[in-house]
């Protein structure tokens, strides 16, 4: 039996690629449900490498480009693609994205209002990664832990991992020497006054926002990444700023209501790179930074082929040693 703590998603991804191989799993969670997993529950569920592309290492781009058809095996996937804006005054930084990513191609006006009729006459041109994706990380998370569950996977919440596990991907908790944290913060909007059917990212100079559809009216708000350990609530600062920057993206968004707000830790190594490493008998799953729903595909595989001593890209997540 492999044991593994935590069922967040880099939990439940490796419980997946281990046991459709034939492996008997457990999971020990501490939280009493999947909503227990801040990082998780708060993500924005973009599947979007090509927009990492930005900022992350190339592997990052390379290892996230197999999710979306991974996770839609088990959820819905909105396979539509990220649409880039930025005001008018801000346009070299649409210029400076674009030389940083690869895999788009430019829209002007009248496409970006053929693609997105709400933003008629607002952006003059834009970048359209057309092969890229968003899920409900909600619902994708649940319907994971169905899966896994349904392979014969046992889950045990409320239920600390024992001193020894064979697989830890439980995050900040995992108390992993060269982790940091880097808090992620996000409001849940309604909006029935916009519709908007794909990822919209607008770049900004001091704070770039994206905003991701969730269905009936409802969008998920994002851009804030601090470095902190601290595990409060949105902060009335940040708050402000991310609906500042999604009245600049359409003035309806400004009379929408604000349904949830809430904030999570991700773990970072030092470079951004998630990777496996070992430390005695157990294997760390850990460091996915802001990329966990599109990254843990891939280092669930690897975490599987290690374990069952199958061949490997060895341009693949390395594998590094405490």
């Amino acid at each position: 039996m492999i044991t593994i703590a935590g069922a967040g998603v880099a939990g439940l991804a490796s419980a997946y690629e281990l046991a459709k191989r034939g492996a008997e799993v457990t999971i020990y969670e501490a939280g009493s449900s999947p909503a227990d997993n801040p990082s998780s529950w708060f993500a924005g569920g973009m599947l979007a490498p090509w927009c990492e592309g930005e900022v992350a290492d190339p592997q990052v781009v390379r290892l996230g480009a197999g999710a979306i058809n991974w996770w839609a095996q088990f959820t819905p996937v909105t396979r539509n693609g990220t649409l880039v804006l930025t005001p008018p005054r801000d346009r070299a930084e649409l210029d400076r994205f674009a030389r940083r990513t690869e895999h788009h191609r430019w829209v002007d006006a009248g496409e970006i209002a053929t693609l997105e009729p709400a933003l008629e006459g607002r952006f003059q041109r834009g970048l359209l990664f057309e092969d890229e994706a968003h899920l409900d990380p909600r619902r994708a998370l649940m319907d994971l832990t169905r899966t896994v569950q349904g392979l014969g996977v046992e889950i045990r919440y409320a239920t600390p991992a024992p001193d020894q596990v064979d697989v830890d991907c439980r995050g900040m908790a995992s108390d992993l020497p060269g982790l940091r944290s880097i808090r992620g913060e996000m409001a849940v909007i309604e909006a029935p006054d916009v519709q908007i059917s794909r990822t919209l990212r607008l770049l900004h100079p001091r704070i770039p926002l994206y905003l991701v559809p969730r269905g009936d009216d409802i969008y998920m708000i994002g851009a804030t990444m601090v470095e902190s350990a601290s595990w409060k609530p949105v902060t009335v600062r940040s708050l402000l700023e991310l609906l500042g920057a999604a009245f600049t993206l359409h003035p309806a968004l400004g009379e929408a209501s604000v349904i949830e707000t809430g904030a999570g830790l991700r773990p970072a190594f030092i470079d951004n790179i998630p990777r496996l490493k070992q430390r005695g008998e157990t294997t760390h799953v850990n460091g996915l930074y802001r990329h966990g729903y599109l990254l843990a595909p891939a280092l669930a595989g690897q975490l599987a082929r290690q374990f069952f001593q199958e061949s490997q890209d060895e341009t693949a997540c390395e594998r590094r040693t405490a």
